[in-house]
């Protein structure tokens, strides 16, 4: 297959990635190839994490950090070191011949840094992802009006909406990077201890999912050096092929599933509607005034 400039071969393409739709390596493949102008601002510069699915989704899944030996060389990597020594090639998904290719090689979803290549520990997201413990979604959409309403309303943070693509949301306010993740995984694990003291009847921060009862989870841990998240338009490993999708705030209310955006309507509603999160680089916060009013008022 040739993809820009670059030729590799693909095998099995016919192989099923999703059984009940009958969607193929080939549809995979093709599913990246038309978004990728699309995802590629928010995969550019980021290392990435591969999550490979040879059988299908149904099979056995496997977590990559390691470009393989194989991987051909015209795909660019970012060598990390690791704690405990040694490093790490992570993949830098900076062209479309290169998701296409981790694509053919069962690679159904892609998880990204939440730093880039060149300021690894400084994050350019904060992120609160709302983890229900059910599929009741009025309770996700409830949560995540409450984060937005300190954030924004208060705190004058811009903050932006995304689906999961499988039970949850991410709440996301873009950084300028001049914090380390230390210091803003500590503000965002300060946000959601003062939301859960007001609404512990509704939202948990405990790790612990026998600790958590029936209330919805805010998970800051992505916060953190070396963490990943669903990249934006990255597909799901969940029958239908549902992709994570940037939604705007008006569109929250009348959306009934983390799981409404697939990878056969997506293409309609981004013909129809731009990319709610196209010009979310150009708002990044400087958060010393949120945290020091933060601190001052509600800690």
């Amino acid at each position: 297959m040739k993809v820009g400039k670059n030729t590799f071969e693909v095998n099995n393409r016919d192989k099923v990635f999703f059984p009940n739709k009958k969607y193929t390596k080939s549809d995979l493949m093709d599913y990246y190839d038309k978004i990728f102008e699309t995802t590629f601002p928010y995969l550019q510069d980021r290392p990435v994490t591969m999550i490979r699915y040879p059988d299908g989704i149904n099979g056995k899944q496997f977590y990559q950090k390691d470009a393989p030996d194989y991987f051909p060389d015209w795909i660019e990597l970012k060598e990390i070191e690791k704690k405990e020594g040694g490093t790490t090639n992570y993949v830098i998904c900076n062209n479309k011949a290169t998701i296409v290719y981790l694509a053919g090689q069962a690679c159904i979803t892609l998880h990204t840094w939440l730093s880039k290549k060149d300021k690894l520990n400084y994050p350019d997201r904060m992120i609160f992802d709302l983890d229900p413990y059910d599929d009741d979604f009025s309770k996700v959409k409830s949560v995540a009006k409450k984060i937005k309403n300190l954030l924004n309303d208060e705190l004058d943070l811009p903050v932006y909406l995304m689906t999961t693509g499988s039970r949850g949301i991410h709440v996301v306010v873009p950084l300028q990077r001049n914090k380390t993740f230390d210091e803003v995984r500590a503000f965002s694990q300060s946000i959601a201890h003062y939301l859960e003291n007001k609404n512990s009847e509704e939202i948990t921060t405990a790790q612990r999912k026998d600790k958590r009862g029936n209330k919805l989870f805010i998970d800051t841990t992505r916060n953190a050096f070396g963490q990943t998240t669903i990249a934006p338009y990255g597909v799901r490993p969940i029958e239908g092929a549902p992709v994570a999708t940037p939604l705007s705030w008006d569109e929250l209310s009348s959306l009934n599933s983390s799981q409404h955006y697939h990878i056969k309507n997506i293409f309609k509603r981004l013909g129809q509607k731009d990319d709610p999160w196209k010009h979310i680089h150009e708002h990044a916060a400087n958060i010393n005034a949120a945290m020091k009013k933060f601190h001052e008022n509600y800690s």
